[in-house]
């Protein structure tokens, strides 16, 4: 299967730097909503065969151009959202994002008993996303399927450090580090090729807006999106 991650568009919390985890969430800035238009252009030569989208109202939002543009009905998954940030929610000051990204990039790295503060730890992260990402391989490509041999092409439309985390503990052929050394900007596509089983590769990583240098915002914080050696 070809999976492409793509991160929400931009969202007041991105431009603020704050950390805003929780459900239903913000919609997208006038900034997010072009960048989301962007989407069904910038994919033109893709297959895609699903979209899903997290809980979060940024990912539908972002979603439905493409979605209108490819007939398709998003479908809601309930474990892609953003890492909660526990008792860090909205706070946007140096250290608690800090100490978010230490926890979050911890989990990705293979230590799964950090807990967030006041939140979640990294088996509960991992299991949620990785039986969405099971869930989405099981619709496209069933074990009953009449065309075997044809790779389908799913869009998951997610979180920046959910992607990024996620990444980092499974994908196989880049090192761990590599998810925090790169950003992911908003509708930021991440392509991956592989099956839950035995494993995903890492095809490409764009850390800027599928839809170019304009759509680009230099002056947000973004914390969830950006490099952790910035």
């Amino acid at each position: 299967m070809r999976l492409l991650l793509i991160r929400h568009g931009q969202t007041p919390a991105n431009v603020e730097g704050r950390l805003d985890t929780a459900r239903p969430g913000p919609g997208l800035t006038e900034l997010g909503t072009r960048q989301a238009a962007a989407l069904p252009e910038a994919l033109r030569n893709d297959v895609v065969d699903g979209i899903y989208v997290s809980s979060l109202v940024r990912t539908h939002l972002t979603a439905a151009p493409l979605a209108a543009d490819r007939g398709l009905e998003p479908i809601e998954l309930p474990g892609i959202h953003e890492i909660g940030a526990g008792d860090l929610e909205n706070n946007n000051d140096a250290e608690s994002i800090r100490i978010y990204h230490r926890t979050a990039f911890a989990w990705g790295l293979g230590d799964l008993d950090v807990t967030m503060p006041g939140g979640a730890d990294g088996h509960e992260f991992f299991a949620r996303y990785d039986a969405d990402i099971a869930r989405v391989f099981a619709d496209l490509e069933p074990a009953d399927d009449d065309s075997p041999g044809v790779s389908r092409s799913a869009v998951v439309i997610s979180h920046g450090a959910a992607i990024r985390v996620w990444v980092a503990a499974r994908v196989t052929n880049v090192p761990p580090s590599f998810s925090g050394e790169n950003e992911i900007g908003n509708t930021g596509v991440i392509e991956l090729e592989g099956n839950p089983v035995d494993g995903w590769v890492l095809l490409s990583w764009q850390g800027s807006p599928v839809g170019g240098s304009d759509l680009v915002d230099s002056a947000a914080i973004d914390p969830t999106g950006e490099s952790l050696l910035d």
